[in-house]
């Protein structure tokens, strides 16, 4: 199977005719390619948005002294091979499953034609980018610059200006169109930042101090109620989440992971999110009284800090850490702080975010030899929000990461179908950003790449779908073969033109399972609080998986890595399907949560020893 989203690499006459200047032994030879190349080249419209999404709105233009800094996406002629090898080792059923390929095979796949280098590395240096001013990603298919403002608008033939965000106030440095020479439009996927105003904000809903919170339904000592798995629940579950609740609600109190078989658990943080390590000491006092003391490795990316103050406790980072580690515990955990771009100018329009901070992160973790086998991450926004060309770039690198046998979770977000629930007035908030202003739903970025593993959110014993749990179509990434036949069943439940032209029937669909999202007790600046939102639904999924690496680890068996052809061919036999509930948005009731796969909890919720068997019973 082949996605939409593969360049195949083509080269120019004149990129053929620079590749033969280059070979010539001569001292003139880099001066020659440039003219060869270059003159007479004309500047193409490489990427165009109509105008800023909703809610930005152009503010003033970009000081010529601001630093971009500016990475350049380069074509990956072998990616369809690199697919190739994910579908084949991810898929429990073919001979090659478990063969993960290693950090220096996934580079070969991922690196671009030495022509390309070529290219790029001579128009960087007609405009003055020496080697030595040139970042290059481990594959070398990324390449980092920091110019001024005043130079990118010369080198990209566009103006740059500051953007408000009417509702938050932030400011970021972007334009909406930006051109190359002709013959570099085959020799680079994308520049950044330049067109994207994604926000990439934390998924969560809400957060209740614990005084604040509603009022918890009064359970007497010792009641229980009725489990999915059919084994006794505290009731008190019903109005809390907590460590044990998860662990009873999902099968799993009899199981211990190790700490020393080389499993781990990794978790990301951006936008100035930290991780406060007493607020996690006093949760695990309250809630995992063993993991008391215990720690877990901080990794900063991109000068992303560390601050231990109570006021700079972010509050999806503790709940990251505290659920996500609290329940793999002893499994060795780590914390990826990621910082992005700093405000720049405090008297004058003051951007902040001026790169959003995922592509660092992913550049960082896919040069590295040791990766966590389960990774989970709780930030996105709207897909249409992400320039196609970045999203593509992006989930090719989510492959890679499949590909070497990592296994990687995202929230589905926080809005249903789109924003606004089923008020039919919110419409607007749901309108595409292409010029037409049109009402459809709007799917989440990166939960719809097809490489990676959507969460959706669940509430209450018995599960229901949780009203906020973000799920649909992606506009962008067709349907992978792996859920054809589940979504087509789906499909075939709703009634002939429900919802039409409000989603793409034939996109990828998300989420692809669920776990609890709502009343999580969490510990926040000292104090209990309860939090929601998928965002804690990604972290205790993954546990689960963590803890079911764990299991195969111990069993000589390699790590699950991908998990999707897994959970769709077998996997979801033992998940907990969830058949009441909907996720409204964009003025409409939204879709709702049936038996089987559904677009609002996917196939549903672990039953940890079901799933504990069956990936013990795989190669």
């Amino acid at each position: 199977m082949k996605s939409r989203n593969l360049r195949v690499y083509q080269p120019s006459c004149c990129a053929l005719t620079m590749k033969f200047v280059t070979l010539l032994v001569l001292p003139f030879a880099a001066a020659l390619a440039s003219t060869v190349s270059f003159e007479g080249c004309k500047q193409k419209v490489k990427e165009s948005i109509h105008g800023p999404p909703h809610g930005w709105y152009k503010h003033a233009p970009a000081p010529k002294h601001h630093m971009l800094e500016l990475k350049i996406a380069l074509p990956q002629p072998k990616f369809p091979e690199l697919e190739q090898h994910l579908w084949e080792i991810s898929d429990p059923s073919h001979a090659r499953y478990g063969a993960y390929l290693s950090k220096q095979e996934t580079e070969a796949l991922m690196a671009p034609h030495p022509e390309t280098l070529d290219i790029v590395s001579e128009w960087l240096a007609l405009h003055g980018l020496a080697e030595e001013d040139v970042i290059r990603s481990s594959a070398r298919d990324w390449v980092t610059i920091r110019v001024p403002v005043g130079l990118a608008e010369e080198m990209l033939d566009t103006t740059y200006h500051v953007y408000k965000h009417a509702e938050t106030g932030e400011s970021i440095v972007r334009t909406t169109s930006y051109s190359l020479p002709d013959i570099l439009h085959h020799h680079v996927d994308l520049i950044q930042p330049t067109t994207m105003f994604a926000r990439f904000k934390a998924f969560k809903s809400t957060l209740h101090w614990a005084n604040q919170a509603q009022p918890a339904v009064s359970c007497p000592p010792g009641e229980t109620i009725t489990g999915p798995a059919g084994n006794p629940v505290d009731a008190s579950c019903n109005s809390t989440i907590t460590l044990s609740c998860l662990k009873q609600l999902y099968n799993a109190e009899s199981y211990t992971t190790s700490a020393t078989n080389c499993n781990k658990l990794g978790l990301t943080g951006y936008l100035d999110q930290y991780a406060n390590n007493k607020d996690l000491q006093q949760f695990y006092q309250a809630q995992n009284p063993s993991a008391y003391g215990s720690n877990y490795t901080l990794v900063s990316i991109n000068g992303g800090k560390n601050n231990q103050s109570y006021e700079a406790a972010g509050v999806e980072a503790n709940l990251d850490t505290q659920f996500g580690f609290g329940l793999a515990w002893p499994t060795p955990g780590t914390f990826y702080t990621t910082g992005g771009e700093p405000p720049f100018i405090p008297d004058v329009a003051t951007p902040n975010n001026t790169n959003e901070p995922y592509t660092y992160w992913l550049d960082y973790v896919l040069s590295q030899d040791d990766v966590p086998q389960t990774i989970s991450t709780s930030y996105g926004d709207h897909e249409q929000t992400v320039p196609y060309t970045y999203a593509t770039r992006v989930c090719a690198g989510m492959a890679s990461l499949g590909a070497r046998g990592v296994s990687l979770l995202f929230s589905s977000g926080d809005s249903g179908v789109g924003a606004g629930g089923d008020d039919p007035t919110s419409g607007q908030e749901c309108q595409t950003n292409d010029g037409h202003n049109v009402t459809k739903f709007q799917p989440t970025f990166p939960a719809s790449c097809p490489y990676v593993t959507a969460v959706g959110g669940t509430v209450n014993i018995p599960e229901t779908a949780a009203y906020f749990s973000s799920g649909g179509f992606s506009n962008y990434f067709a349907r992978p073969a792996y859920q054809e036949a589940a979504v087509s069943a789906y499909l075939t439940t709703l009634a002939p033109g429900t919802y039409e032209g409000l989603y793409n029937c034939t996109g990828r669909a998300f989420p692809d399972v669920a776990a609890q999202s709502v009343n999580f007790s969490i510990i926040y600046q000292g104090q209990a609080n309860s939090a929601a939102g998928t965002s804690c639904a990604s972290p205790a999924f993954a546990a689960f998986v963590s803890m079911l690496n764990d299991a195969r680890i111990n069993a000589q068996k390699a790590p699950l890595g991908f998990l999707n052809p897994f959970l769709y061919s077998a996997g979801y036999n033992a998940l907990n399907d969830i058949t009441a509930g909907s996720n409204p948005g964009c003025g409409t009731p939204g879709f709702n949560a049936t038996v089987g796969w559904d677009p609002v909890t996917g196939y549903g919720t672990p039953n940890f020893e079901k799933l504990k068997d069956l990936v013990l019973a795989m190669p």
